[in-house]
């Protein structure tokens, strides 16, 4: 890395709905600029197009070069060294990294988007001095990310966190066999707990906040969605808790901004962790649903 690159860093959160853009300051993390775009969905050109021009615009903007850090929804295979477990189906099988390198002209790192909002809200967020936090993102995917005493968990499989593409603990008959996932199975908490399919439960064509407002206005179908996706969450992270037993779980994703959750879903989970109390805190991003964005810029670290 060049002496003009210590000033700025940039991190980059490539989502499946939209494509976000930071610009940090590489010493006091202050943010200096941020940019979001539509993604461009099932194109890889594309979207090595729009991580190109998102940076090249940063810097114009600021007038310096940065270091480059990239959450994706997938992860690059340690086998293969392509991109695998990815919802935006088009990276997968991909050398995204090298792609991104020769475009860009200098070394990138790449992390898992889960990942990125859990490192973003342990360094300085809400799990910032707890000792382990679970970072979960709720959006057009499921994912999770794992930091312990400030540090990113990774594994040789480059799995960890991927709570996402288990089953639905205790499945009620409806429930099973569950809708098909991308991943080639069916009744993945994915399909359960993402953005779309809390809209595909409620039935109604309506987007995630819209069926909220309806919740809050007395739609009795609005809030038995939304009471079923509390006992779904409730369950899933459960599960997480019986396992790990984190300090804290904080929700990113557009999900997240839910605020019901972090008071029905604590009220709910006690009866599925095996404990005789829980103590974990559920708590919603300090730095907002797109958090992970800063993680992102953090992997220069």
């Amino acid at each position: 890395m060049t002496e003009g690159m210590e000033a700025l860093r940039i991190g980059i959160d490539l989502g499946g709905t939209k494509t976000e853009a930071i610009a940090l300051d590489r010493t006091s993390g202050v943010e200096l600029a941020r940019r979001r775009v539509a993604t461009e969905r099932g194109s890889y050109d594309g979207t090595i197009r729009t991580i190109r021009d998102l940076v090249e615009g940063l810097e114009a903007q600021l007038g310096g070069r940065a270091s480059v850090g990239i959450g994706i929804p997938g992860t690059i295979s340690p086998a293969t060294g392509l991109v695998k477990n990815a919802n935006s189906t088009w990276l997968i099988g991909q050398p995204f990294d090298r792609d991104l390198q020769d475009a860009l002209g200098r070394p990138v790192r790449l992390a898992n988007d889960a990942d990125c909002f859990a490192l973003s809200e342990a360094t300085d967020g809400a799990g910032a001095g707890a000792a382990t936090m679970f970072g979960v993102i709720l959006g057009t995917g499921v994912g999770g990310g794992l930091v312990v005493q400030g540090k990113l968990v990774t594994g040789p499989n480059a799995v960890a966190g991927e709570w996402g593409h288990n089953p639905l603990p205790w499945p009620a008959d409806d429930e099973r066999p569950g809708t098909a996932c991308y991943c080639g199975r069916s009744g993945c908490v994915e399909t359960f707990l993402s953005g779309p399919g809390l809209e595909r439960d409620h039935g109604q064509g309506l987007r995630v906040p819209e069926i909220e407002r309806l919740a809050q206005a007395g739609d009795g179908l609005a809030e038995a969605a939304l009471e079923r996706y509390e006992d779904r969450l409730a369950r899933a992270l459960a599960v997480v808790i019986n396992i790990l037993d984190p300090h804290v779980i904080a929700l990113g994703g557009g999900v997240g901004n839910l605020a019901r959750l972090y008071r029905n879903v604590p009220a709910r989970w006690g009866r599925y962790v095996f404990s005789d109390s829980v103590v974990t805190r559920l708590l919603p991003p300090v730095h907002g649903d797109s958090s992970g964005v800063r993680g992102a810029a953090w992997l220069w670290d």
